[in-house]
């Protein structure tokens, strides 16, 4: 780990001098080379990770997203000038690369989570060393060595392996000058602390408890479609996944409609075409969903339909859970309070819409939420009065392009910039301001405070 620390400190000092149109140019070959082999990084991640072919291929292409927006990066690090702030002086400003720059990567995007970190880094002119999960590192192998031969020169990309010690690593070292993290609650809050307290930039994506609001308004057919997927695709396991549902009023009756639709989900093998909901990622994973699914239903729930106890033939020691649904009494029990990741959908009844906002923005987490209507409205008063980062609009999962940023809110991230996007590369840049006199002739002095003049 030590070497390639080494080994990205040593390579930065070329790599930071190396023309920015350089920078990009690597970039957009890297796009090409990530489109050619995008089919073969899918099936690793399906391999290792256990989603359906059709989730892997799209993993690998939100995160090819961040490639192209990394190969336009000369303007996002373009500063500010204010000629003759005072006679004969300007001031100008610019962003340069940190240094060197980490980045902890989770199981459940094994392509696209390590394509939001290192592309971004590395076109600001950054060297970065990356941790891909140990669960499944494939993929991120299979991009170290596609950078390579986009032309990135050696110790400019490096990746390294492991749990608990390499984490403790990444925030210790005094080298690395900026982590990224994508995780859970427990990690990310121990890497922001550790990393911070370093003196480290640290931007760290936590948990999610992401939730939609039902209008009755809304169209009953797109909605069912929208929230099933939404929630048991990828079989729960990613940060955007719609967890809870507040139906309004008599929206509540479509709750049958999303249980009908959930029976024509297949669970399986993720390299089964016909399948929908793969595998979770660890049979502790299996068990944790399964034990909350049944004190969920001690608590009071109503389980319209169960996933436990799932058989997939040729799988039959698979970690299978199927498309749960769960009616809970209240916002204190477990399926509600607690981030599950698994295919089950939590669902609430209120009376109205300001119901519905309340108790969405009394859940401590922020990374996204949705309303299904068709009033401009209700629409503009959810929008307005949601405490939330990423707001979808009749949409599901609102993860914004890479033109934007990745803008999870409260207790959904830790650190004050988000990735990709202008406060991406704002994380991994710092700001330089110069103020500069040419002038022949003046009193350049600074015995006293300089009033520029006045």
């Amino acid at each position: 780990m030590s070497a390639a620390v080494a080994s990205a400190r040593t390579a930065f000092e070329t790599w930071s001098e190396t023309p920015v149109q350089m920078r990009q140019r690597i970039m957009l070959d890297y796009v090409q080379l990530i489109k050619r082999d995008q089919q073969k990084i899918a099936e690793s991640i399906t391999l290792e990770q256990g989603k359906t072919i059709p989730d892997a291929m799209g993993d690998v292409f939100r995160g090819l997203e961040i490639v192209e927006m990394s190969s336009a990066i000369g303007h996002l690090m373009m500063g500010e000038t204010q000629g003759n702030i005072s006679k004969g002086i300007d001031a100008y400003s610019y962003r340069e690369p940190l240094g060197v720059t980490a980045g902890i990567c989770p199981f459940n995007f094994p392509a696209m989570i390590p394509l939001w970190m290192f592309p971004v880094a590395c076109a600001a002119g950054n060297t970065s060393v990356i941790k891909p999960s140990e669960k499944d590192p494939s993929a991120m192998m299979m991009l170290a060595a596609l950078a390579q031969e986009a032309g990135l020169p050696d110790g400019v990309l490096n990746v390294i392996h492991g749990a608990h010690e390499t984490v403790d690593f990444i925030c210790d070292d005094e080298d690395i000058k900026s982590i990224s993290f994508v995780g859970g609650n427990a990690a990310g809050e121990y890497i922001h602390a550790r990393g911070t307290g370093n003196g480290k930039r640290v931007q760290a994506n936590l948990g999610a408890k992401n939730h939609a609001t039902i209008m009755p308004d809304a169209d009953r057919e797109s909605v069912v479609k929208a929230l099933a997927g939404a929630a048991f695709g990828a079989a729960g396991q990613r940060c955007m996944a719609l967890s809870v549902v507040c139906f309004v009023g008599q929206s509540k009756e479509w709750i049958a409609d999303i249980v009908e639709e959930a029976k024509n989900y297949k669970v399986g093998s993720g390299f089964d075409a016909d399948v929908q909901v793969g595998p979770l990622i660890t049979p502790e994973s299996k068990q944790r969903c399964e034990q909350i699914i049944q004190q969920s239903i001690d608590e009071g729930a109503e389980c319209l339909i169960d996933g436990r106890g799932v058989t997939v033939p040729g799988f039959e020691n698979g970690n299978f859970v199927g498309p749960t649904v769960l009616n809970v009494p209240n916002t204190s029990n477990i399926a509600y309070t607690e981030e599950i990741f698994g295919p089950v959908l939590t669902c609430i009844n209120v009376d109205t819409l300001e119901d519905a906002i309340a108790i969405t923005n009394s859940n401590p987490y922020g990374n996204g939420c949705s309303i299904f209507t068709t009033s401009g409205p209700a629409a503009r008063l959810y929008q307005h009065k949601i405490d939330c980062g990423q707001v979808g609009i009749n949409v599901p999962i609102p993860v914004p392009l890479p033109f934007f940023s990745f803008t999870g809110s409260r207790a959904s991230i830790r650190g004050d910039l988000h990735f990709y996007g202008k406060e991406g590369v704002k994380f991994v840049t710092k700001a330089k301001t110069v103020t500069s006199n040419w002038t022949y002739k003046g009193n350049l002095g600074g015995a006293v405070m300089p009033t520029m003049g006045k």
